[in-house]
């Protein structure tokens, strides 16, 4: 009994729990859906959403959102064949090129919220809808394929059996936990997060760490653009579009408030996996693309209301 009880205070544990309980279930049920082949499709997938989630965990821990991650995502996958210089034989100079203004753009949503007091939610719908149409000026419409031979790499290769996609979400997750939980700034994160203004009057540099996590977002969706492109070897508009509500949805259903101030990256990292499953478990038996969505839209909602019934209690 106090076992169960532990289980359902842990949101990580209990996530956890539920993906591999669906795999063990749909391995038994579903042909093939077991085979190591497909699990690492899925886990190569999971990778992706768990990149962004990082930065999206980080951001929401604080109480804010953002809403461009998929507009970064598709600068990422879009710019990189265009900056790349060609006497770059490793293309290590396009990737560095690329996260930077990744990195700028985050950067940039945390200038426009502590220095014009614009709030989360307004600048970076802003910064998402300016890059969209950036964008579309930029490509014209049409797809830009990748040359870049480490992107490709990253987007191809399995080392040992292992995507390498999954090799960079280990040290992805890796830094962010210990960020979180082990060092003076996760603490800030959360204080933040649960009370700014007593955040504030504790010392918390409230814009410093605004800019810094939000730097990081941009830095992960970049990261996770990259990913993309080498998987697809193309990189077109609306690219990472599908990549914003699941990143939340992963975040939230992992444990973190949307209200900021409690929850921990250890649950987005099991959230990203049931989302991608919940997915597959789908494709595996035909149901539409409408259906799809149905399941997304539902599955955030209630998580949202969960969420905003324990901010009022």
């Amino acid at each position: 009994m106090r076992a169960a009880t532990k289980l359902f205070r842990n949101p990580a544990l209990l996530i956890l729990v539920l993906t591999a309980m669906v795999w063990l279930i749909a391995s038994l049920t579903l042909k093939g859906f077991g085979a190591v082949g497909h699990l690492r499709y899925i886990l190569e997938l999971s990778a992706l959403i768990g990149i962004v989630g990082a930065g999206q965990t980080l951001v929401i821990l604080v109480g804010g959102i953002d809403l461009s991650v998929g507009a970064v995502i598709t600068v990422a996958a879009i710019l990189l064949p265009l900056i790349s210089p060609d006497r770059d034989a490793t293309g290590l100079v396009g990737i560095a090129l690329t996260l930077a203004i990744s990195t700028a753009i985050g950067l940039a949503n945390g200038v426009g919220q502590v220095f014009l007091r614009v709030p989360a939610i307004i600048m970076t719908l802003a910064m998402a809808t300016f890059l969209q149409g950036l964008l579309i000026l930029v490509a014209g419409g049409s797809a830009v394929s990748v040359t870049n031979r480490t992107v490709i790499w990253l987007g191809s290769a399995r080392p040992l059996g292992v995507p390498a996609s999954v090799i960079v979400w280990i040290v992805a997750a890796a830094a962010v936990l210990i960020l979180i939980h082990r060092r003076p700034f996760g603490a800030r994160l959360l204080a933040l997060g649960a009370n700014p203004l007593a955040a504030r009057l504790s010392g918390v540099d409230v814009n410093r760490t605004t800019l810094i996590i939000y730097s990081l977002a941009g830095l992960f969706s970049g990261i996770a653009g990259l990913l993309i492109l080498g998987m697809n070897r193309q990189g077109y508009v609306g690219i990472g579009d599908p990549y914003l509500m699941t990143s939340i949805a992963a975040v939230v259903l992992g444990g973190t408030s949307i209200l900021g101030g409690r929850g921990s990256y250890a649950g987005t990292i099991p959230g990203a996996i049931l989302l991608v499953t919940t997915t597959a478990l789908i494709t595996v038996v035909n149901a539409s693309p409408g259906w799809r969505s149905i399941m997304f839209g539902s599955l955030i909602l209630a998580l949202l209301l969960v969420s905003g019934r324990e901010g009022r209690q």
